[in-house]
């Protein structure tokens, strides 16, 4: 991959369509991870304002940490970036105090997405606030192959730089953009869960596992490890039940002679 053209054309992908939308800037939720940092850095090179907003729900302390240090690099580097935290442990704990929780194995993932759902409409409050867009941090593998990301949730942003990179691309564009090694060398995670699960825990393979089972040529079914068979299940399984993240909402047509 061609880094450095690559990191200008999103850039300037991103001004050409802030400046198109009559907006004044850019908002995005700051985690700890690879895919906000990637983010916001090209976000911050556009030149037009950028909020990197912080928004800890029962979060790992290193996550936190990682995330606080890659926005005063941020700040250090880039005059256009400001920030803001908002602590959303006590709204989430009202609400799961307010909700009719039902003792089965929904429950969990049911309150995992809680806590994204809460931080898309935070970010879209101050996003409002002062007429910005809200920046997508997802990678091809998420929004496009498994859908591993949570519905109106960390899903629910006005456009996504990201969305045509590979996890493996990402780290590649972060890497020469000099983002902190502590985030280049931890564990993926979405941050939604108390015990700290990453995203291979999740999922059961991991980002290079996935992208190969994403490029995988059906004619080579009987050539492949029991292991590729078992990513290449775990790869369809998640595409297939989460297909409805990645499609347009269907809208049902009335025929015109019944109208």
């Amino acid at each position: 991959m061609k880094e450095n053209q690559v990191i200008e054309y999103i850039v300037n992908w991103l001004k050409k369509y802030q400046v198109n939308s009559a907006c004044d800037g850019f908002a995005i939720g700051i985690s700890g991870g690879i895919d906000s940092a990637l983010t916001s850095t090209l976000s911050a090179r556009t030149g037009v304002p950028v909020l990197c907003i912080e928004m800890p729900i029962h979060q790992n302390f290193q996550e936190i940490t990682r995330g606080k240090k890659h926005i005063q690099w941020l700040k250090n580097k880039y005059k256009n970036v400001e920030s803001i935290e908002t602590d959303l442990t006590g709204v989430f704990e009202s609400f799961k105090n307010q909700s009719i929780s039902i003792n089965n194995k929904n429950n969990e993932l049911a309150l995992a997405n809680t806590r994204a759902r809460l931080r898309m409409m935070n970010i879209y409050y101050y996003a409002q606030l002062h007429n910005y867009l809200v920046v997508g941090t997802g990678n091809k593998v998420e929004d496009f192959g498994v859908g591993f990301f949570t519905k109106y949730g960390d899903g629910g942003v006005d456009l996504s730089p990201i969305a045509d990179l590979l996890k493996t691309e990402v780290y590649q564009l972060s890497s020469k953009l000099n983002i902190n090694d502590d985030i280049l060398e931890a564990s993926p995670t979405d941050g939604l869960w108390e015990e700290n699960r990453t995203d291979e825990d999740q999922i059961g393979a991991s980002y290079a596992e996935l992208e190969w089972a994403m490029n995988f040529d059906q004619k080579n079914q009987n050539k492949i490890s029991e292991r590729e068979k078992e990513i290449l299940s775990i790869y369809q399984s998640f595409n297939t039940k989460n297909h409805h993240k990645m499609t347009n909402i269907p809208v049902c047509k009335i025929p015109k002679d019944l109208k």
